[in-house]
C-alpha cells in the first residue's frame, strides 16, 4: 500500500505515519526531512532562498520526485507538508500509481497543544506561551485550516482523529484504509467477472 498523508501543521502526520508505515510493514517518510536532506538545509533557510511560496514548492517538489524515484517497486508512507495537495508538490502526488491519499483532521485546540517549535537550522526548541500567544497561535490553525480545506478535498479520504490518542487515531485511518483497499477489491473482482461474461456470451454466439 502507498500513502500519502497530509493536514495542518502539528495534526499529527508524522506521528501516525510513522505508525502507520509500521503497522503495513513498509517504508515511512516525512517530506519535511527529506527536503532538508536532499538540499542539505534547513527548510526556513530554504524557504529564504526564493521569493514566493510556488517558487519554493516548485524546489522542494524535486525531492518529493527523488523520493519517490529511490522506492519505485516499494509499499511507503509519506508525509505530506500542509500545502502537499498544491502547486508542484499536486503535480508530483497526483500522477503516483497506486497511492492513497489521506487528510488527517483534529479540533484547532487539540492541534495548538501539539504546537512544536524550531530555530532556523530545523532544532527544536522549547517555548511557553502566554495567553495572549495561544489565542494568536489558535487563530492561526484556524486560518490554516480554512486555507487549506480547498487543497484537501483532493484527498481520497479525510479521518477525524478529534480526542484520539496516536493509537486511536493509528487504529481509525487503518481502518479507514482497509475498507477502501476492500472496496477496491470488490470491484475488481465485480470488473473480472463481468469482462468474463461478456465473453463467454460472446463466445456462446459466433
Amino acid at each position: 500500500m502507498r500513502v500519502f498523508l497530509t493536514g495542518v501543521a502539528c495534526v499529527g502526520k508524522t506521528t501516525v505515519g510513522a505508525r502507520l508505515a509500521d503497522l503495513l510493514g513498509c517504508l515511512f517518510f516525512d517530506l519535511d526531512l527529506e527536503i532538508e536532506r536532499f538540499y542539505e538545509t534547513s527548510i526556513e533557510r530554504l524557504q529564504s532562498r526564493y521569493l514566493t511560496s510556488h517558487s519554493f514548492r516548485l524546489a522542494a517538489s524535486r525531492a518529493l520526485r527523488h523520493v519517490l524515484s529511490q522506492v519505485e517497486s516499494s509499499n511507503w508512507v509519506i508525509a505530506l507538508p500542509p500545502s502537499g495537495l498544491m502547486g508542484s508538490y499536486w503535480s508530483v502526488v497526483k500522477k503516483t500509481q497506486g497511492a492513497t491519499i489521506v487528510v488527517l483532521k483534529d479540533a484547532p485546540e487539540n492541534i495548538l497543544k501539539r504546537i512544536i517549535f524550531y530555530d532556523i537550522d530545523s532544532c527544536q526548541i522549547q517555548r511557553g506561551l502566554t495567553a495572549r500567544e495561544k489565542d494568536l497561535y489558535l487563530r492561526k490553525i484556524k486560518g490554516d485550516i480554512t486555507y487549506f480545506s480547498r487543497s484537501f478535498q483532493k484527498a481520497h479520504m479525510s479521518v477525524d482523529i478529534t480526542g484520539c490518542d496516536p493509537e486511536e487515531a493509528l487504529r481509525k485511518v487503518g481502518g479507514q484504509l482497509a475498507m477502501a483497499l476492500s472496496r477496491e477489491q470488490r470491484q475488481e473482482q465485480e470488473q473480472t467477472v463481468g469482462t468474463a461474461g461478456k465473453l463467454a456470451v460472446g463466445e456462446s454466439h459466433p
